[in-house]
């Protein structure tokens, strides 16, 4: 059977990411302002369900210990570490010295932390980007566990201005005790995600998953395809096509750079989007099976368990806080 034309080619040019934080919304929320002379160290434990934490480097320089073991990494001033994954890490100052302790008092918007610490000042905001445990597979399955945006990569970019920008706002926020600061620094957070986002895309380097398909030229219009128009019944040839590559380039360009192949993906975002509807309290399954794309709704309802780990309806349950049938 031929395949069915494809949607509008304008789905090379879709946005997805808008189309994923539409399906998956995030919340920030800055917590924390550190300002810690030598010695100093922090260690996070791993992060519950449905929160992702970030810092970001204002100034001074911090060593990131590999969850591997291997060489620690270095941050500086402007640099972002995103946790995706919500794993556990070390943040200090390489000396290797016992911390000096650490002075806690809250400020108008943010807890500030302060040590008695020696030496130039490393300081550092704190936070998390907050989203329903339910509906995060997209986000902790096709981005790493750990992400750092440098500063240093293309910093005359257009996004890196905006990225600049947005944290000198978060700075200023984090010591202010204007009306609204506390609200202010929630927004300014939420909008640093979708930012990060778009400026890992554009990086040379750009990690494996959904970034390195966006920031790769050719998969691009893929990614793009399949945000778009996720009930289309889109191949691999016609994927390929997008990308005007053969079929097993494509399929050998999704391996390398996604980790998995473009049918998974395809079935992942249409589970999302079957996930986000089951979360409205009128939308019956029979409509998230369609909105997801299949006209059956007993294949929907095998596809979804397989993907999810549960029934539409236990899923809907949840989502709603009504918890899961055993």
């Amino acid at each position: 059977m031929a395949d069915p034309a494809p949607a509008s080619a304008s789905v090379s040019r879709t946005d997805w990411l808008s189309r994923l934080l539409d399906l998956v919304p995030v919340r920030g929320e800055l917590e924390l302002r550190c300002s810690f002379g030598a010695p100093w160290r922090v260690d996070e434990a791993p992060a519950p369900a449905g929160e992702m934490p970030y810092h970001v480097v204002l100034a001074g320089t911090a060593l990131l210990d590999d969850a591997a073991g291997g060489a620690p990494r270095q941050l500086g001033p402007g640099d972002i570490l995103l946790l995706p994954g919500g794993g556990a890490h070390r943040l200090h100052d390489g000396s290797g010295a016992a911390p000096s302790p650490v002075r806690k008092h809250r400020g108008a918007a943010v807890i500030l932390q302060e040590n008695t610490g020696s030496g130039a000042r490393f300081d550092m905001l704190c936070g998390r980007f907050v989203l329903a445990p339910m509906h995060d597979r997209l986000l902790r399955g096709y981005l790493p566990p750990r992400l750092v945006v440098p500063a240093a990569a293309d910093p005359a970019s257009a996004t890196a201005t905006q990225v600049a920008g947005l944290v000198a706002l978060l700075r200023g926020e984090s010591v202010s005790d204007s009306l609204g600061a506390r609200a202010m620094l929630n927004a300014l957070s939420t909008a640093l995600f979708a930012l990060v986002l778009r400026r890992a895309s554009e990086t040379d380097a750009a990690p494996d998953g959904l970034l390195a398909l966006a920031g790769h030229p050719r998969l691009a219009p893929a990614l793009g395809a399949m945000f778009a128009d996720p009930v289309h019944p889109w191949t691999l040839e016609a994927l390929a096509a997008l990308c005007n590559m053969s079929r097993a380039t494509a399929a050998r360009q999704f391996d390398q750079h996604l980790g998995r192949s473009a049918a998974d993906l395809l079935a992942d975002i249409r589970m999302t989007v079957a996930a986000a509807e089951l979360a409205k309290p009128h939308v019956s399954t029979g409509a998230a099976a369609d909105a997801a794309g299949y006209q059956s709704e007993a294949a929907f309802q095998r596809a979804f368990k397989t993907r999810m780990g549960l029934t539409p309806a236990q899923w809907r349950r949840q989502a709603m806080g009504g918890g899961e049938d055993r």
